[in-house]
C-alpha cells in the first residue's frame, strides 16, 4: 500500500519554478507563488524562480541553465500548456528529455478530470528527465498547480513514499555516464 515510511529520514531536493507568461509579473504571478508556498512548506528548496514570456526558445535556455545546476533536482514550470499559438512549452522543453514520462500527464489529467471535467484535454502537461534533472510542465492556473504537486508531486518529491519515489532514484539518473557503464 501506499504511505508514508516515518522511518525513512525526509530529504529535501533542490526545486526551480518557472513561470511561462507574456503578462505575469512576480507580483500577479499567483500559479508560481502557489508553488513556491507548497515547495517550501513541504520542506524543499525553491533555488530559483523565474518568468519568461511565451518564448520557445527563452523558456528552453532558462530550463537548460537550471539542469546544468548541481543544486537543482527538478523543475517545475507553469503556463503555455494549452492549444493557443502562444502556448509552447512543450515544444520548448520535450526535445530536452533524454526520457519521457507518459503516467505523469496520464496521472495528472485523471485528477484534473474530476475538478474540471473534460476540460482537462485542454492541457498538454507534460514531464521528462534532462541532464538528471526532472522537470515537469503544468498549465498555468493555480488550481492545476495545486492538482498537480498535492496529487502528484508532493508524494513522489518525498524520499518517505512508498512503494517508490522520484527521490530515490535521483542518484541513479546518470549512471549511464558513468566510466564504465554500457552504451
Amino acid at each position: 500500500m501506499a504511505g508514508l515510511d516515518e522511518k525513512r529520514p525526509f530529504i529535501a531536493v533542490g526545486i526551480a519554478v518557472l513561470t511561462v507568461s507574456d503578462t505575469r509579473t512576480p507580483e500577479t504571478d499567483k500559479s508560481g507563488d502557489t508553488l513556491a508556498a507548497r515547495i517550501t512548506e513541504a520542506g524543499h528548496r525553491l533555488v530559483d524562480r523565474a518568468i519568461v514570456p511565451d518564448d520557445r526558445d527563452k523558456i528552453t535556455a532558462q530550463v537548460k541553465t537550471w539542469t546544468e545546476r548541481d543544486d537543482v533536482d527538478v523543475v517545475i514550470t507553469s503556463g503555455g500548456t494549452g492549444f493557443t499559438g502562444r502556448d509552447v512549452t512543450p515544444e520548448a522543453l520535450e526535445p530536452l528529455f533524454e526520457k519521457r514520462m507518459d503516467g505523469f500527464s496520464a496521472v495528472f489529467h485523471r485528477i484534473s478530470y474530476e475538478k474540471i471535467g473534460t476540460a482537462t484535454i485542454q492541457s498538454r502537461a507534460t514531464a521528462g528527465v534532462a541532464n538528471a534533472t526532472f522537470i515537469f510542465a503544468l498549465p498555468g492556473s493555480p488550481g492545476a498547480c495545486r492538482d498537480a504537486w498535492d496529487g502528484i508531486l508532493k508524494g513522489q518529491l518525498d524520499y518517505r513514499s512508498t512503494p517508490c519515489n522520484f527521490v530515490e532514484i535521483m542518484p541513479r539518473l546518470d549512471e549511464h555516464l558513468k566510466r564504465g557503464a554500457t552504451k
